[in-house]
C-alpha cells in the first residue's frame, strides 16, 4: 500500500503561493483568525495556520474571545473584523459555544472573506459547481490530494462516509463536478461496509475513530482518511484503521501527516484569491 502525505502536496501549493504573492510584497494578505475559548483543536489549528501565514509571508492576526463572552458582543466584535478594509480573509474556528448564535455568523460574514465556506452564498456555489466561492478548506484539501496523487476522477465509483456541511456534502458535490460517481453514506445506510467496499474511492468523514477497517475497503481501493479523532490511548488517529487496510487498499493517507497538512495551505490559497478579488474590484 502507498501511503500519500500531506506534506508534499503542500509544498507544492506553498510553492506556487510563494511565486503568486511576490506582487503583494508591498501589503501581504491579511488573514482574520477568529478563536472563542482555548479548546485543543482549535488551539492547535490556530497554530498551524499561523505558521502557514508566516511561511508564505502573509499576514495573520488572532482575535481571541473568552468562552464565557456575550452573543451581543461576539456578534458586535465580528462585525467589527468582518467590515475592518485592512482584513481580506476570515477563518471562525468553529463548534462555538452553544449561548452564541453560529447561524447568525455564517449569515452575516462577507461571502468574499469567507475563507472556510461557512456563508450560505458559498456553500451555495459549491452545490452549483460554481468556482468563484470558497469551499471549505479541508473538502478542497481532499481533492488536492486525489490531483496530486494523479487520479483521474472520471466515472470513478466514490463513497463518501459522512454528511457535514463541513466535509460530506461539500466534498461530494467536488467529487461531482470531477465527474466521479459518487455515493455518501451515513448513520442510516443499510451496510454501509458492502457499499464501500464496491468503492474505488474512499473518502472517511465520519468522526468515529478506526471506523473504516478491512471490511469496508475493496481491492486496490483508495482511501483518504479525514478524521481527526482520540483513540483509546490518547493517540490521535483517523477515521481508518490503517493496519487493517494494509492488504487491500491501493493507496491511503496517514493521520496525523495527511489531508490536515494540506488544510491550511488551502487556507492560504484562499486568501491570496480573496486579496486578489477585493483590490481588482477598487481599480
Amino acid at each position: 500500500m502507498e501511503i500519500l502525505k500531506g506534506l508534499p502536496v503542500a509544498q507544492a501549493i506553498n510553492e506556487k503561493l510563494t511565486e503568486e504573492s511576490k506582487e503583494y510584497a508591498d501589503r501581504p494578505p491579511h488573514l482574520a483568525i477568529v478563536r472563542v475559548g482555548e479548546r485543543p483543536d482549535d488551539c492547535s489549528y490556530e497554530r498551524g495556520a499561523t505558521k502557514k501565514m508566516d511561511k508564505v509571508r502573509f499576514r495573520c492576526t488572532s482575535y481571541v474571545f473568552p468562552e464565557d463572552v456575550s452573543n451581543d458582543e461576539f456578534q458586535r466584535e465580528f462585525d467589527r473584523i468582518n467590515n475592518d478594509s485592512d482584513i481580506d480573509g476570515i477563518l471562525l474556528l468553529r463548534p462555538l459555544p452553544e449561548h452564541l448564535d453560529e447561524r447568525a455568523v455564517e449569515q452575516r460574514i462577507n461571502p468574499q472573506k469567507d475563507l472556510d465556506g461557512i456563508s450560505p452564498v458559498n456553500l451555495a456555489k459549491v452545490y452549483a459547481g460554481d468556482e468563484t466561492g470558497f469551499a471549505p478548506c479541508t473538502a478542497e484539501a481532499v481533492i488536492e490530494m486525489l490531483d496530486f496523487a494523479g487520479i483521474d476522477l472520471t466515472g470513478k465509483r466514490v463513497t463518501v462516509v459522512g454528511r457535514s456541511l463541513v466535509i460530506g456534502k461539500p466534498v461530494a458535490m467536488m467529487l461531482m463536478k470531477k465527474n466521479a460517481t459518487v455515493t455518501v453514506c451515513h448513520t442510516r445506510t443499510k451496510d454501509m461496509p458492502g457499499t464501500c467496499r464496491n468503492a474505488e474511492i474512499i473518502v472517511a468523514a465520519a468522526g468515529c475513530a478506526k471506523m473504516i477497517n478491512a471490511d469496508y475497503v475493496g481491492k486496490d481501493a483508495v482511501v483518504v482518511d479525514v478524521g481527526i479523532n482520540v483513540d483509546e490511548n490518547g493517540n490521535l488517529c483517523g477515521d481508518v484503521d490503517f493496519d487493517s487496510i494494509s492488504d487491500s487498499a491501493s493507496i491511503a493517507t496517514p493521520v496525523p501527516g495527511g489531508v490536515g497538512s494540506v488544510t491550511t495551505s488551502v487556507l492560504a490559497k484562499h486568501l491570496l484569491r480573496a486579496a486578489r478579488s477585493r483590490r481588482n474590484a477598487k481599480r
